[in-house]
């Protein structure tokens, strides 16, 4: 029997051929490969719109529940005006402020009490931004809320050194109107409005959903990120009509003392801020930061988290103060509740 003998030529052809089968399928595997990798990116992408819409309207839906249902009378003369009295020992609203000492404790305790008005509440969102950064031991909490204080402060004191220097004419305490809308409610519509919607875009930039880089909260930008919430949080100031701030603002203006403007301004706006710092202590030291650390172990989370707080923030100040409030004087529609 004769074997087939291989020549050079017929040699070269057979590796040739294997060569060409073995590119070929090498390219099979990789346009497969690569066609799944697309594909499951686009089906994440899917599903992460699909969150992000729900994550976007539960939030929306959440802030204007709260517009409707919220009863100006509790939170501003339940727990505002009886708490203040209770922890001073005399009536807030009948007892003039007639020195500087009483002038402090007033702020504070008015600040403080005064967290669950309706031109004050919004500021519990931060708990979001403070809770993104990692605090894992008391020292780095109280560093965060140190950088939250510090925005909140210089925004405070700055307005309250301003509104000292104008003194009593300054329009958050003027008592005219346009038509029977009251000069001092208007600028509290325009600057809660803003605010609102400062909260809202930075809600949407958490989600993505703006096109704006935000700065990662765990990295060096984090003081940033925290001074900058803080400010948000000193500008409620501006637009506040909470009697009890009206009363101790009527106090500094008439002394035309930037100083003492400045300084019951800003103790104030932490009074504001020293319930949402115990909540956040304890969440940070409670199980050791255990929720904390939850949050931080996958981004989206955060972002999530992030996102939900102001935007139910935000569309809060917007429908409360720019639709709910012109509706008490006959501007536009808003819906009633019998406690409200």
């Amino acid at each position: 029997m004769r074997w087939p003998i291989a020549t050079g030529s017929r040699m070269q052809s057979a590796a040739f051929q294997i060569h060409d089968e073995l590119v070929r399928t090498s390219l099979y595997k990789r346009a497969s490969h690569r066609f799944v990798i697309e594909l499951k990116d686009r089906t994440g992408q899917d599903v992460g719109t699909v969150r992000a819409f729900w994550l976007l309207v539960g939030s929306v839906v959440l802030g204007l529940g709260l517009a409707v249902v919220w009863s100006p009378s509790f939170v501003d003369q339940t727990i505002g005006e009886n708490g203040a009295t209770t922890i001073l020992g005399y009536s807030v609203t009948a007892t003039p402020i007639t020195g500087i000492l009483m002038a402090i404790g007033f702020a504070f305790v008015s600040g403080l009490t005064g967290t669950f008005t309706a031109c004050n509440v919004a500021g519990l969102s931060a708990i979001a931004p403070l809770s993104a950064g990692r605090p894992t031991s008391l020292t780095l909490a109280l560093r965060s809320l140190g950088w939250l204080a510090l925005g909140t402060s210089v925004v405070a004191g700055l307005y309250g050194a301003i509104g000292a220097l104008v003194g009593p004419t300054i329009p958050q305490l003027s008592q005219a109107l346009v038509g029977r809308f009251p000069i001092r409610l208007i600028q509290s519509m325009v600057v809660f409005g803003i605010l609102g919607l400062v909260l809202v875009a930075m809600g949407l930039a958490a989600l993505g959903k703006l096109g704006i880089r935000v700065p990662d909260a765990r990295r060096r930008y984090e003081s940033v990120r925290l001074v900058l919430i803080g400010g948000l949080i000193g500008a409620f100031l501006i637009g506040r009509p909470f009697a009890l701030f009206v009363k101790i603002f009527e106090y500094a203006a008439a002394t035309h003392n930037p100083a003492l403007g400045a300084f019951v301004f800003v103790l104030q706006s932490l009074g504001n801020i020293a319930l949402l710092a115990i909540v956040f202590l304890l969440v940070a030291m409670v199980g050791r930061g255990r929720l904390l650390r939850w949050l931080a172990a996958r981004p989206d989370r955060v972002a999530r988290f992030n996102a939900a707080a102001l935007l139910a923030a935000g569309t809060f100040l917007i429908a409360y103060w720019c639709v709910r409030l012109p509706a008490v004087f006959g501007i536009g529609w808003w819906p009633r509740v019998p406690w409200s």
